[in-house]
């Protein structure tokens, strides 16, 4: 049964509408993976003599960390890491025993690269700390690290959908870290007993091989009781309230689009958690604009951090247009909608997050004028050219969103390819590259203006642009159709 799944799930990856437009980003994915397993060999051998040059214990300081460790990278599989529920959904109408369904789905989760990449940290630190007069207790130190990252895993599949969980762990731990970082109170010297305790007592590996076989019979439990489709694995269902946001009718066609757009942003976990990136992205500029960090101290990162903290929505929402209507989009495409009315209401909404982005930031203004400036010129540029940059791109985007699920908020795998990366790259490297030439021969205002001077012009050209974006459209329409009927 086991090889048989295993087929099935070969089949599915080189069946997908993806793969043969993705071959690129699937060599760029594994050299991706090759980075970071090299960056993570690296900090696991090297870490030792780091910390003991800065004169601190190496295995206290790690273990004194270990829990933000860990708390970091749940927050990563939250938001990153699939969940085997569509997974599970195709073998429901087939002669398959649920226990050897829901136990394929749960072992597989335990192959995921994110339980992978931290074998290239603990394994390699573990080496060094024998090689350093450890004794051999120090592997069942390793051993039990590995343990809690798994116990990870199963956790992430719990607290799915359970945002409130998630987030109260999140804000419990930041309260630790403010009140560690003004030496009120130091999580730290909790932690590190805790973990080292593993390596003198080897008994105490126990404890995270009970909370694992705790947590994945928790798993098999859940998914085993709600292993049926008429309400189990159905996708949850919420009132929906009536708002009639009356004020927007003054604007025909386009405000029945924006009437849409803004329901969809309040009433849908996906796209709350976009908007709520697009805040996060208001404190990108600190830093480059506090000094704090060495390298990004040279002109043209301003420019880089100007465009990011002003347009935030615009590459979080924008980059996935028209992917948040692809429930519903071929009903759409069989309406009297042009390309035109429902393109510029996703325009205009992306403008608007611009512009209210732009004024939350004049914060930035206690850095200096020339800061602010930089945003604002970032927002120009972003009105100008950047929104026709994501709306073209959009036109290449095959993946249709689950807008119940968060799940690869920060983008998805499946919506790259090589026209949407060609596209991509003069969204930042254009700006900086203007900046460079107008900083390094006249002065920076000088760069700051030939930026704003490409928005303007982007914005002058707006129409001719659009029916560009509308060919292309319309071009790729029945393709795209095609893409969206595939789920999961």
């Amino acid at each position: 049964m086991v090889q048989q799944f295993l087929k099935l799930e070969w089949k599915a990856f080189i069946r997908s509408s993806s793969f043969s437009t993705n071959i690129v980003l699937k060599i760029f994915m594994i050299l991706g993976a090759l980075y970071f397993m090299s960056m993570f060999l690296l900090l696991g051998f090297g870490s030792y003599h780091i910390l003991e040059k800065a004169g601190q214990n190496p295995f206290d300081t790690i273990n004194s960390f270990a829990l933000y460790y860990l708390l970091v990278d749940l927050v990563i599989r939250f938001f990153f890491q699939k969940m085997p529920t569509l997974s599970i959904r195709p073998f429901l109408n087939q002669n398959v025993k649920k226990n050897n369904i829901v136990r394929f789905v749960l072992n597989k989760t335990m192959l995921s690269f994110f339980n992978f990449i931290h074998w290239f940290f603990f394994i390699p630190f573990t080496i060094t700390l024998v090689m350093k007069g450890y004794t051999g207790t120090a592997w069942i130190w390793c051993i039990s690290m590995l343990l809690f990252v798994y116990i990870n895993n199963f956790l992430a599949i719990l607290i799915d959908k359970k945002d409130a969980v998630f987030y109260t762990i999140v804000g419990i731990f930041a309260i630790f870290g403010v009140l560690q970082y003004y030496s009120i109170f130091d999580i730290s010297l909790y932690s590190n007993p805790f973990f080292a305790s593993f390596y003198k007592y080897s008994f105490w590996a126990l404890i995270p091989i009970a909370i694992l076989a705790l947590l994945y019979y928790l798993n098999f439990k859940f998914f085993k009781s709600n292993l049926y489709l008429d309400a189990g694995l159905s996708i949850e269902q919420n009132l929906a309230t009536t708002e009639n946001l009356t004020f927007l009718d003054q604007f025909g066609k386009l405000g029945t689009f924006l009437k849409n757009d803004i329901r969809l942003l309040k009433r849908n976990k996906r796209a709350k958690t976009t908007l709520l990136m697009s805040v996060m992205f208001l404190f990108y500029g600190l830093l480059f604009f506090t000094n704090s960090i060495e390298a990004y101290n040279a002109p043209v990162w301003k420019i880089f951090a100007g465009i990011f903290v002003s347009g935030g929505f615009l590459f979080n929402f924008g980059q996935f247009v028209p992917s948040w209507d692809s429930s519903y989009y071929p009903l759409m495409m069989t309406q009297n909608i042009t390309y035109k009315d429902y393109l510029s209401s996703k325009w205009w909404l992306m403008v608007i997050a611009t512009t209210v982005s732009t004024l939350l930031a004049s914060l930035y203004l206690f850095f200096g004028i020339e800061t602010y400036l930089a945003i604002l010129t970032g927002a120009i540029f972003n009105i100008g050219v950047n929104s026709h940059l994501v709306l073209l791109g959009g036109a290449y985007i095959k993946t249709p969103i689950d807008l119940t699920s968060n799940k690869n908020a920060f983008g998805d795998k499946k919506a790259f390819n090589v026209k949407t990366l060609l596209i991509s790259l003069p969204k930042l490297l254009l700006p900086m590259l203007v900046y460079a030439i107008g900083h390094y021969t006249l002065g920076w205002q000088f760069g700051y203006l030939l930026v704003a001077l490409l928005g303007i012009l982007g914005f002058a050209f707006k129409n001719k642009v659009f029916q560009i974006i509308e060919s292309i459209y319309k071009k790729e329409k029945y393709i795209t159709l095609e893409a969206y009927k595939q789920k999961g």
